[in-house]
């Protein structure tokens, strides 16, 4: 399995119009001119670094600088470990030829922007994976890594898909029609390809390194403790109240919670995260001093980058709101999620806020600092992937991935150095280096599997909310944790009422959490619980704590079956080795050290 470079092509718009520009390349280190643009590419002996420059006089939107690999293999179908995008987005092993995009079915962009850094349709037959993928072909052929070495300056995005000469792997800087002004030069990510060993953990191994490498490049915030705690979302959701909070706290004095975390629907609206609504007769101040008095750490949930049409911050500033266009036409404020449940005067629909804008990332430092002075040191902060999708913004010259890191660092300024920020709906290569924790998978659910039927967008059953789709995630995103951040798998399932969630189910979404290492956090209803409900919590912790202190070590989990083109079944760490059927939720567990040859 081989990559080797052979054209480059820059999508982007001129006073020529829209157009996609190509030139040969043969590897060696080369300045080659792509329209208005120069790229300067490096062979080094980790794969390549590049720069592009806007040679014109005037300004160029460059929608993606790429560099085309044709990929010499073994003629076995070749094998494609996805990452996905953000937080949500399914990450699986895709067979070029078999499977497909799922924008390919969809081809929904208000949907498409959350779940891909190029919200447009891919194109037929291409699979895509987002930062890094992992290629193999046949059984025993030898796995390759190809991957860009940060996100904060813009995405990259690997496409797979069929040549004139074969298979091509597009490794592609993704700028999203940044403005490179005249004589503007932009250091782009650095590729890295790299081979694995043939054995069973080959490609999980290079999955490792590969994110050992970009932590420490990035400044990696991975020192926090090892989490347990309990959050109010998956048994009160939106209509949770003051009196359900304290009621549960009033029980958690038999729990080892270290977290007390406020969920959504404390809030006046989306976007006034300052004052609380009827339900909650306290403010912020008074609700963490009950929290804090408990003996635990008060956490609270915002959507910082949203806002509801009606909410205070939409009416006085709507300069705030970033724009959507048409064809260049301004056609009125950027909507950026749906959800009904939240109102907001637009039936559900919210706005993003511009986080280019100098006010914006003014309010969002106040609002953490503000958060954080009442007495919420721990911020879960969600869907956070709002400023990266298309539209109009202050400064025409950040590419999405610094609108959304820009949000975030205005939010890491005003929450403070010692604060424990969480990322939620997060495109991951943007934040590492300022979040502490990220949630790794798609929202648990009462449920383990859903039915095809139950499809909402074609293409996109993984994103919907089930057990069987966080426990997927949790195991192809074990190689993240302690490297990039503390992941998060989301919320345990312990209840046994008011849960179609079955006995095995359950323990096997448990065991999960704890060989993975990641954070344990209870979302029931304390009331619900049982003896046989906290001898498993308490089962998790143990296993978590094992399996955190490997990571800490060096010695993370790993998904063994990282590379099989079937939902991923088997993890293991220090704490043991986990062996679901991921259809049907049942497993095997077996304690300890790690199996032979894992």
């Amino acid at each position: 399995m081989h990559p080797t470079p052979i054209r480059l092509e820059a999508e982007l718009t001129d006073e020529r119009g829209s157009r996609t520009v190509v030139a040969s390349v043969d590897g060696s280190s080369q300045v080659v001119g792509l329209g208005p643009l120069e790229v300067q590419v490096t062979p080094t002996v980790a794969g390549v670094t590049w720069t592009v420059a806007n040679r014109g006089d005037r300004g160029v939107r460059v929608r993606s600088v790429t560099l085309v690999h044709r990929l010499d293999h073994d003629g076995d179908p070749v094998r494609m470990f996805r990452n996905g995008y953000q937080s949500w987005t399914p990450s699986t092993t895709g067979v070029l030829g078999v499977d497909v995009d799922p924008s390919v079915r969809a081809d929904f962009e208000f949907l498409q922007a959350v779940h891909h850094a190029d919200q447009r349709r891919a194109r037929p037959g291409e699979l895509r994976s987002e930062w890094v993928t992992v290629l193999a072909g046949g059984p025993g052929s030898e796995p390759v890594l190809v991957g860009f070495d940060g996100g904060d300056r813009h995405d990259g995005t690997l496409r797979l898909g069929a040549g004139d000469t074969g298979a091509e792997v597009r490794a592609e800087a993704f700028l999203g029609d940044a403005v490179l002004g005249a004589g503007e030069i932009r250091d782009l990510h650095a590729i890295e390809v790299v081979r694995g060993e043939v054995d069973g953990s080959g490609a999980s191994g290079l999955l490792d390194d590969w994110s050992a490498r970009a932590g420490d490049r990035a400044g990696a915030r991975v020192d926090a403790p090892f989490q347990v705690g309990w959050c109010s979302w998956y048994q009160y959701f939106h209509d949770v109240t003051e009196l359900d909070i304290r009621s549960n706290l009033t029980l958690a004095d038999d729990w080892p919670f270290d977290v007390f975390q406020v969920d959504d629907g404390y809030q006046t609206a989306i976007g006034d995260w300052l004052g609380t609504n009827e339900r909650f007769p306290s403010d912020l101040a008074g609700l963490a001093s009950s929290i804090r008095a408990a003996g635990r750490t008060p956490g609270l949930w915002l959507a910082p980058f949203l806002v509801a049409p009606d909410s205070e911050v939409a009416r006085r500033h709507p300069d705030w709101i970033a724009r959507h266009r048409v064809d260049g036409v301004d056609t009125g404020p950027l909507r950026t999620w749906w959800n009904p449940p939240w109102g907001g005067g637009e039936d559900g629909f919210m706005y993003g806020l511009d986080t280019t804008h100098p006010e914006v990332a003014a309010h969002l430092e106040q609002v953490a600092a503000a958060v954080v002075d009442a007495g919420f040191p721990y911020l879960k902060l969600d869907f956070t992937f709002s400023p990266s999708v298309d539209g109009g913004y202050t400064d025409a010259g950040r590419t999405p991935a610094e609108r959304v890191r820009a949000g975030f660092a205005a939010l890491r300024r005003g929450a403070g150095e010692d604060a424990f920020l969480l990322g939620c709906g997060v495109p991951l290569s943007n934040v590492v280096g300022l979040v502490d924790a990220n949630r790794i998978g798609p929202d648990v659910a009462p449920v383990w599997a859903l039915d095809p039927a139950d499809e909402m967008v074609p293409g996109y059953l993984g994103i919907q909310p089930a057990t069987g789709h966080a426990f997927a995630n949790t195991l192809t995103r074990s190689f993240m944790h302690r490297r990039l951040w503390l992941n998060d798998p989301d919320c345990l399932m312990l209840r046994t009422t008011d849960t179609e969630l079955g006995e095995a189910a359950a323990r096997t979404w448990a065991l999960a959490v704890g060989v993975s290492g990641g954070m344990a956090l209870v979302s029931d209803d304390l009331a619900l619980l049982d003896a046989g409900s906290r001898r498993l919590l308490d089962e998790v912790v143990a296993l978590g704590r094992a399996a955190d202190a490997g990571a800490v070590a060096g010695d993370g989990p790993r998904c063994d079956d990282l590379m099989e083109p079937t939902a991923p079944a088997r993890l293991t760490s220090r704490a043991g080795h986990l062996e679901a059927d991921p259809f049907a939720g049942s497993s095997r567990f077996t304690p300890g050290a790690r199996i032979p040859g894992s």
